[in-house]
């Protein structure tokens, strides 16, 4: 019997990483995790280097690196403790990783994803600012490594499974007319417009059908997610921002659509469960069971859908803009992103005060070409000083 294939999950301790530690554990006789990765939640981090046993860890900072190590000796393992990018790129490149789960959140995970991608992994991507913010140059090293790329965000990995095999040919070769990228319309769906100016956090965070950390679940409510997920899908399948169309389907079952020129639309339903893409992409091309319950469509009774509103949601807007625009803009949009979320997160800005921040960052930084990766990192961090600008300005 051949050994099982090893795992690294970067972002270990967020959802998606303890989804996909939930699904490997089902399957150990296919399955080892080889590293886990974590950021701040490191009693955690600790409890699953415990249960999984990885042969390496990885935290951010060198004193968070003594203490897990003191801890997980006391224990009786032999895991390695590693500190920060490096040992996030040394876990996801090591030559006895297989597959690496690329699942931490935001521009903190490109590097450590560009590597795996440059060892010729097979890449579960989850972190969709990978491919936001560097696109070209991404997917430029995915076809020089021959490394496996497989969505997991439902939306991706449900086009995925909607695609002909041979969809990089190009989608009018295969017949493909459009991509119908399906979105829950998050909390703030059906909220009066004026009330929009004094929502929460809390409120932004509570999402009505799925379970994410609190930066994705502002995201979801502004349909930023949706923007950076549009962004994402014309680099996965080649398409233009004009071959994307966003869908409002609350109920969350249909997780996207493929809609061919013969009149076919080809959609993919299932429970709103993030360990369904996981298992997707873990056995692809093979299925394996997943722990997700059967979808009882009797119980769902009724699909409904419906076109966003963009002045309900100005970020769909600006993502889409950005995505047309291309070369630096992408980047800049998901920093001033960044910013902006963190800070209402925090409670010093208003939450429609986001997208203004987002706004005033593209229409001040022109759009440049970025030929690689240090003009990517130059168009993050002008954009994350112009967001700073305006906090500053408005006394936040």
């Amino acid at each position: 019997m051949s050994r099982p294939q090893q795992i690294t999950v970067l972002g270990a301790t967020g959802s998606i990483g303890l989804s996909t530690l939930d699904v490997i554990a089902r399957h150990p006789e296919r399955y080892q995790v080889f590293a886990l990765s974590g950021f701040t939640r490191l009693s955690e981090l600790h409890a699953l280097c415990v249960r999984h046993a990885p042969k390496f860890a990885v935290v951010p900072e060198q004193n968070a690196a003594r203490v897990l190590q003191d801890d997980l000796r006391a224990a009786g393992l032999s895991t390695r403790v590693l500190v920060g990018e490096e040992g996030l790129c040394q876990v996801a490149s090591d030559p006895d990783v297989d597959t690496v789960m690329a699942a931490i959140v935001g521009a903190a995970g490109l590097r450590p994803t560009l590597a795996a991608v440059e060892a010729g992994k097979k890449i579960l991507l989850a972190n969709k600012e990978a491919l936001v913010m560097s696109g070209a140059l991404f997917m430029q090293a995915v076809r020089k490594s021959g490394s496996v790329l497989l969505p997991i965000d439902s939306e991706h990995n449900a086009i995925f499974q909607c695609m002909p095999q041979d969809f990089s040919r190009g989608l009018g070769v295969v017949g493909v007319r459009r991509i119908l990228l399906t979105a829950s319309g998050g909390p703030f769906r059906q909220t009066p417009l004026a009330e929009l100016a004094d929502v929460s956090p809390e409120q932004a965070c509570a999402h009505p059908t799925w379970s994410m950390g609190r930066k994705i679940s502002v995201d979801s409510a502004s349909m930023m997610n949706k923007g950076l997920e549009l962004i994402e899908a014309c680099w996965l399948f080649d398409a233009k921002p004009s071959q994307v169309e966003v869908v409002i389907h609350p109920q969350s079952v249909i997780h996207s659509l493929v809609d061919y020129i013969d009149g076919s639309v080809l959609a993919q339903l299932g429970n709103p469960d993030m360990r369904t893409p996981i298992a997707n992409a873990l056995a692809w091309p093979e299925r394996i069971d997943s722990g997700v319950a059967p979808l009882d469509l009797f119980a769902i009774a009724r699909l409904d859908f419906q076109a966003p509103d963009e002045e309900r949601f100005p970020c769909l807007r600006l993502a889409r803009q950005a995505a047309e625009a291309g070369n630096s803009a992408p980047a800049m949009l998901n920093a001033a992103n960044e910013v902006a979320v963190a800070a209402f997160l925090d409670g010093r800005v208003r939450y429609l005060e986001i997208a203004s921040i987002i706004e005033e960052v593209l229409n001040l930084e022109p759009v440049v070409a970025v030929d690689d990766l240090e003009a990517v990192f130059t168009a993050d961090a002008k954009a994350r000083v112009l967001a700073g600008q305006w906090l500053s300005r408005h006394g936040r």
